[in-house]
Parts: structure tokens; sequence; C-alpha cells
């Protein structure tokens, strides 16, 4: 079973799964389903539910009991008997059947337009009639009041076969060509045909007269579309007393009310292929439009897209059981497809189990596989050099990478790594090579990847197995060595361990620390085996808990001491490189200057040398940081906390003094540029030079007290208690007297 979500909306298809010849005895099928997973998983709904060869057409008897098909090759009719599920009967046929249709509520009256002209009647015993119509048919509806056959094919005639007088009527002169296919309404019987020019014409069969004409054609053309064809008409449907759909040829659906020539709605499937059936739901009210490659489900009022179903091969024809969610299709294919969905309803009765086991299966959902996309993440685009699709619709962004088409990532592959192939290859053939080599006596060896790892592991496996070999009831521990679920650790060169890195290094010590404790615990755990079997000692002796505590003391300080050693070490070695890339910065040739320095332009103005610039060269691997003083500074910023206070106090930046309580007092003053130097130089010189201009105001007296103001140097205007008003040149000024 294969579940499927559109638009939200759950598509279970039963059918999906490998099927088993006919020809198979019963005992090899009961062994392919032992063996065999997706054979276990698949679902039968109804016992050999398929065709030799294709299914062309497929109903459901109106009390739903009995499903028919018919298929080829050779042609033939089978009947399913859904309360048996199972087949009932199989009957084969002289020629392909181009249309069939139940008259009865069960099986037992059958009518079969071949493709040789021929119209055949069956009962519930077998080929009951047989006759012939004039022309090649196509479609053929039943008349109920009058008990009429109407034929409709290549011909503009509309044939008309009475079953309760057994002959044909007078035929209706259609005016067009060819008429493809044909519907009779439910409720007042009306009779439409749909012909190969794109109209719809309707009859009243009570008066035998042409009631009314729509061109769908016109109607079904979007505006600005190109027309290579004139779409003719491939399905009618009736819903009701006033609702009819039309489908064309070109893959538009249209939607009618009787009583208007224009359609209520347009539905492109967008596929440009034949629309080849129409079904309603009146239940959602949903329309259920079909065509070859696909079927889509939406709403009749306002042409919302409800979900859809794409088979893995070509429909031809779709049914839905009455009152139901469950589809079945006949395909190009053997095996006729079977969907429920439950939003369209529920289960039939006789497979009403679909209902728990669709509930189950929603309780406890699964993650979504992408069979089509690949999921990447921005290393991975970098390696491919795809980086610059970021952003387009090539590449859907979904948590911490991407998804892209698969097709284009397997291309995209190809041409990075042309002989990626070549190593899977053999890679693959080294593998079938290893595993039949372990069918031989298996020799003790050391892995090819992490030998190291490997080696400790098996010393620490041969410990823990001498150890339960002393133990009376001890069973032995799995070895990392021998779980297929770290097999690839010691396989895969990817999973080499980096003995160089800094994590290993400082990982390392506790790790080694860790490993000495195990084994002094096991050796300890032996000897007490080894004392319990030559006596039994009870109890402990004393003081054994504090010689572990002190040695685990120990341990503890030997390990810190190691990661600051090692911690050290790096340090050092980081040292080391960046003064070994500094000494090569110094080294390498900044500038050229031209060879040619000796030849002069032939324009001098006043005598002066033409300016001519300057190349400068930076050797491979070489990083260009700057001219100025911009590497001095990066790398006093990559220094220590400490080594720049060092500097800082020997330049006068800052001081560090102790103070009374023990603690340090920092005092430091901050670094101001260039231009901050010269703002506050220029302010200095400007406050000197006003101290300079301004005149002082004491020489002036007065025996009374009072403010006076005046100019400098005796005349202007004051203010006093004796004083008057006067006005002089020079300035003015304040002060007391």
């Amino acid at each position: 079973m294969q579940i499927s979500s559109v638009n939200d909306v759950k598509i279970y298809n039963l059918s999906h799964g490998k099927s088993l010849p006919e020809w198979l005895s019963d005992r090899k099928k009961r062994q392919l389903q032992k063996k065999d997973v997706d054979i276990q998983r698949r679902i039968e709904l109804i016992q050999d539910f398929e065709m030799p060869t294709v299914c062309t057409s497929i109903k459901v008897s109106r009390d739903g009991q009995f499903i028919l098909a018919a298929g080829t090759y050779k042609p033939r009719i089978r009947c399913y008997d859904t309360y048996q599920l199972s087949l009932k009967f199989e009957r084969c046929l002289d020629s392909d059947v181009v249309a069939f249709d139940i008259l009865s509520d069960d099986y037992s009256k059958l009518v079969f337009l071949h493709a040789d002209r021929y119209v055949e009647f069956h009962a519930q015993h077998g080929n009951y009639y047989k006759t012939r119509i004039p022309k090649f048919g196509r479609d053929f509806s039943y008349h109920y009041p009058s008990c009429d056959l109407y034929f409709v094919g290549s011909s503009s005639q509309v044939f008309r076969l009475n079953l309760e007088q057994g002959r044909f009527l007078n035929s209706l002169q259609t005016d067009a060509v060819e008429n493809n296919v044909c519907d009779i309404n439910p409720v007042h019987h009306l009779f439409a045909t749909g012909t190969s020019e794109g109209r719809v014409e309707c009859w009243d069969p009570r008066a035998r007269n042409r009631v009314g004409t729509l061109d769908c054609a016109l109607s079904s053309l979007a505006e600005g579309a190109e027309v290579q064809s004139l779409p003719s008409i491939s399905a009618l449907k009736f819903n009701g007393s006033l609702t009819m759909a039309v489908g064309t040829s070109t893959g538009q659906v249209l939607l009618y009310d009787l009583r208007s020539s224009q359609p209520l709605l347009v539905r492109d499937h967008n596929y440009n292929l034949p629309i080849r059936s129409l079904n309603f739901h009146d239940q959602l009210d949903l329309v259920v439009s079909a065509d070859t490659k696909i079927i889509k489900m939406w709403n009749k009022d306002t042409g919302k897209a409800f979900s859809s179903i794409q088979p893995q091969t070509n429909i031809n024809d779709v049914c839905i059981y009455p009152n139901s969610g469950m589809l079945f299709t006949a395909n190009e294919d053997p095996k006729m497809n079977t969907f429920y969905v439950p939003a369209l309803g529920p289960a039939p009765r006789w497979c009403s189990f679909l209902d728990n086991l669709t509930e189950e299966l929603e309780e406890s959902p699964e993650s979504t596989v992408y069979d089509d996309y690949k999921f990447v993440t921005r290393k991975d685009l970098e390696n491919l050099g795809l980086s610059h699709l970021v952003g387009s619709s090539l590449l859907r962004a979904y948590m911490h990478g991407y998804f892209m088409d698969v097709r284009l990532y397997h291309k995209v592959k190809s041409m990075a790594n042309p002989f990626a192939y070549e190593e899977y290859r053999k890679d693959k053939i080294r593998q079938k090579i290893e595993e039949s080599r372990t069918q031989r006596v298996p020799v003790k060896k050391l892995p090819k990847v992490n030998k190291e790892l490997a080696l400790k592991l098996m010393e620490q496996g041969d410990d823990e197995a001498a150890l339960t070999t002393r133990k009376k009831k001890g069973k032995a521990l799995p070895s990392v060595l021998g779980d297929d679920r770290f097999k690839v650790m010691f396989e895969n060169p990817d999973y080499q361990v980096d003995e160089q890195s800094m994590e290993f290094r400082l990982l390392n010590p506790i790790v080694s620390k860790v490993g000495e404790k195990r084994q002094k615990k096991l050796r300890l755990l032996a000897q007490q085996v080894a004392a319990s079997q030559k006596a039994d000692e009870d109890e402990e002796p004393e003081g054994r808990a504090s010689s572990e505590e002190e040695s685990s003391d120990d341990d503890d300080k030997g390990w810190v001491e190691e990661v600051r050693e090692q911690r050290r070490l790096i340090w050092e070695e980081g040292r080391d490189r960046r003064r070994q890339r500094k000494e090569e910065d110094q080294n390498t040739v900044l500038l050229e200057r031209d060879q040619s320095a000796g030849k002069r332009t032939s324009n001098m103005v006043d005598g002066e040398k033409t300016s001519r610039p300057q190349y400068y060269q930076i050797k491979a691997g070489q990083e260009f940081r700057s001219f100025n003083d911009m590497a001095r500074k990066q790398k006093l910023q990559k220094t220590s906390l400490g080594d720049r206070l060092n500097i800082e106090e020997h330049s006068g930046t800052s001081n560090v003094a102790d103070t009374a309580v023990g603690s340090k007092q920092l005092t430091f003053t901050l670094k101001k540029s260039e231009q901050q130097r010269k703002q506050q130089q220029a302010e200095r010189d400007h406050h000197e030079e006003r101290k300079k201009l301004r005149r002082s105001a004491g020489h002036l007296s007065s025996s009374r007290g009072g403010r006076g103001r005046g100019g400098g140097g005796g005349g202007g205007r004051g203010r006093g208690g004796g004083g008057g008003r006067g006005r002089g040149g020079g300035g003015r000024g304040r002060g007391r007297f």
C-alpha cells in the first residue's frame, strides 16, 4: 500500500506492490509471500483484480455487489463479487469492447458495443443475442422509460434500438459529421450528444426534436490562446436536472446550466490531453475529471482544487463506488488500481476494515521521503560549484540545507567528478572480495582504518573475556569490533581519527586516564575473583577504600597536568606558526621596480619627470594585509590580555598599582587618533591667543560704589552713583568702581 498526500488529503493506493504471475503454483506463491517483504505488505483487496494485458473500462452495478471490467488481450469481461472479494466469472468475447453498460441492478443484463459494429446482449447465463449497427459505434446510452438504446459513432445519425419491440426505430439526424459521446439526464431524460466539431446537441426523446445546441469549442478557448485544432467533445455527464459537465479533447472541462448557453465554470487540466471520464461526487459537491495522465477532484461551484491522483500508467476509465471514498481505475496496465480517499467518504461495507487500518496509520505517521529530490547542505553546494543557485527556484530551502532535483544533482556530480563511478565500482568489488574472504578461516588481524583504536579495543576485550571466564556465571559482553553497527568505523576512511587535531590532543589525556582506571579496576576485580576462589573471604581488607581514593586523586591531578601541558604545546605551536608567517611576510618582495626605469617619456613639463605607477607583486600562498601598521594592530589584537597589559605599561598607557586592601588598581589613558590630537592642539592654541588679547580693567577706580560700563582708554558709556552718560571711541568693557 502506498500513501500520498495532496493538499493535505490522504490517498491510499491499495493496489501498489508486486503482483504474482498466474502460472505460479499456490505453493510457490506461499513461499514468495514468506520471503519477500513487499509481497507481505501488499493488500489484495479483491483476488485477481487484474487483466491479462490492458483494462479499457470498469463499472459498478447499482446494488454495489458486482464490479465489471472489460479488457484485452484476448477480449474478455470479468465480474467480481465484492461480498466474496473474488472473481465470480469471466467471459471471452469475439472483439474488443468499445463501451458497455449494466441494464439491471446486478450482472444479469449486460450490453456490449464492439469495435466491429456488433452489439452483444448477455444474460445471467451468458451470451443472449447479437446484432449489428450500420456504422461504427463510439458510445451508447439507455433510455429507461422507452427501453431505447441510443448509439452514436462515425455518422451524423443517432441510431435507436428498441429492446421491447426488438427492432430499430427512426434515427435522429444531427448537424454533426461525427458524434463521440452521449448521455441521458436521469431526471427529465433529456438526450445529449457531443460532436467532433465541439458542439453539444440536446434532443427530447418524446418528440424526437432538437431542443438546443451549445457551442463548447469557443467557450473552452481562453483569451490569447493559440488554436492548433478545433476542440471536440470527448466526455459528457449530467448531474441532477440542470447541471451538465462537458470535457473537450484539449483538456478543458466546462460546467453548464441548461438554462444558459454560457458555461458557469471552465477548468483546464493543463496537459492538453482529452478528457476520458467525468463523475460527480454529490456529498462534497465535487467534480472528478480524468484524462490519460491525472485524476483531478475540484469543487463544482468555485473550481477550487480538492486533490489529485496521478497513477504510474495511462488512465482509460474511472469509476467511483457509490456513497464511499473508493475509486477504481482502468489503466494501460494489467493491474486495475484501487484508491481509497477517506476525505471523500467511508469505506464500502464489504471492506470496512480499511477505516480502522487508515486510522492506525494516521496515529503513527511516517516521515515523508522525497524520492525525486536530493537534500544538500551549503558545503555540498560549494563542493559542486552551485553556490550561485542559492535563492533561485532550483533550490528549496529546508532546515540547514536545500532540496534540489535529483536529476540535476546527478548531472552536476558526474561533471564535477567524472571518475566517481569507477571509484564506486572499485569499492564495491573490494567489498565483495572481502565478503568472500570472510567465509575462510578467520585470522585475527588489525583493520586498515583506526588501527590504534582497534588494538586498544582488542586488548580491553581480552581482559574482559579473561575476567568473565574466571567468574562462575558470567556472560561475555559483545565487542565493538564484532558489532555490525560499528564496522563502518573500521572500514570507511572518512572515520579515521586525526590524532594531530587539537580536539584529540585535549581529549586524549582524559580518555587515556579513564582507560587506565578501567584497567586498574579490571585487574582489581580479577584479583578479587582469584582470591574468592582460593578462600571465602567475607570482608574486604581495611584501608582499601582510602588507598583507592588517594590513587584516584593522584590520577585526577595527573591528567589535569597533562591537559595543561597539551594546551601549552598547542599554544607554542601556534606561536611558532605565527612567527614563521611573519618572517615569510617580511621576506616577501612587495615592490618590484620597473626594469626599464631608464626610459623616459618624451613629454616633459618644466623639466620634471612624469610620475610612473608602482607595481606590487605578492607571492602565491601569501595574504595581502596592508601597507601601514594594520598588521601590527591585528597581531596586537590576537595576543593575550597579559601581554597587552605589559606592552601598555611599558609604553606608559596604563599603570597597575597595589592598594591598601590587597587588591590591584589599574589606571590607563585612552589612545587618541591623529585627528583628535590635532583638534585638541588647535583648541589649546586658540585659548592661548585669547589670553593674550584680553585687556584688564583694574586700573579704573571710583570713590563711590556702583557699576559702570566703559570703553578702554577713558571713553565710553558708564553708569554710577554720580556719573552721567558719555560716548567715546574705543571699545566696551565692564568693571566695578
